[in-house]
């Protein structure tokens, strides 16, 4: 089965862990028996080009000191950019109805949007801005955007939504609109909610407890449960939630 095979070959890359593995066949099952190539295109349309560009700048990804995203991805990674996909391709399949295909579509536009503004957006050497007060922040940063990171959105979006519309399971307008939604609110959510942490060593933010540096952080502001992957996951269900409307 084709989605065994991408998540071999990802776990050997290194770009998922054994658990990032199982739940990546999990999600590529569900997708693939409940909407058959189609789906199963959406779902390679994300995967795969995002695959490749977390290989693209690795050296100085890793030297971000500030962001707990380094290494293969987990299993609550890859739910929580997959999941809600699987969900909506579930219902699809059971209750037969285009629009939960749409919002399939929608959850993994934004998903590719997403991943594609953050793993360019962070290979910029300017620092980022906040979302909310345009303020530098440190590069990896939840909340930070660069003009290259938000076209990157943009292209993830329009991708799976071109597939989707080539592949006849969902309208491109919608489903491109949806996932460059979710990701800003992915970015808005990163920049209010998530849990930012305060290193007293290094007098910075930052994502992690303890810092790279070794010091214990404390919570500066946010909430200690929106972490990176809700934070993703509420970002793929506001695209699902986006292409309905749209549809509607």
């Amino acid at each position: 089965m084709a989605a065994a095979a991408v998540a071999v070959l990802a776990c050997r890359a290194r770009a998922l862990t054994r658990g990032g593995g199982w739940a990546a066949f999990t999600v590529g099952a569900i997708t693939y028996t409940a909407g058959g190539w189609p789906a199963a295109a959406v779902l390679f349309s994300f995967f795969l080009p995002s695959l490749a560009l977390s290989r693209l700048g690795r050296a100085r990804k890793r030297d971000l000191l500030d962001i707990g995203k380094h290494g293969p991805r987990n299993a609550l990674q890859v739910f929580a950019n997959g999941g809600v996909a699987a969900l909506c391709v579930f219902a699809a399949g059971i209750a037969h109805r285009d629009l939960w295909m749409v919002a399939f579509s929608g959850a993994f536009a934004a998903a590719c949007a997403d991943t594609w503004g953050t793993e360019i957006g962070t290979l910029v050497r300017a620092l980022p801005r906040s979302i909310v007060t345009l303020k530098p922040l440190a590069t990896g940063l939840s909340g930070g955007i660069t003009p290259l990171g938000t076209l990157a959105e943009i292209a993830g979006a329009l991708s799976v939504a071109g597939i989707a519309w080539l592949v006849r399971i969902a309208p491109f307008a919608p489903v491109a609109a949806a996932g460059f939604a979710g990701a800003v609110i992915d970015s808005l959510l990163g920049d209010t909610l998530q849990e930012r942490r305060w290193c007293e060593r290094c007098a910075r933010e930052c994502e992690t407890n303890p810092h790279h540096c070794g010091q214990a952080t404390r919570r500066a502001r946010g909430y200690a449960w929106m972490n990176n992957d809700t934070v993703n996951a509420c970002a793929t269900l506001c695209g699902a939630l986006v292409a309905l409307v749209l549809m509607r």
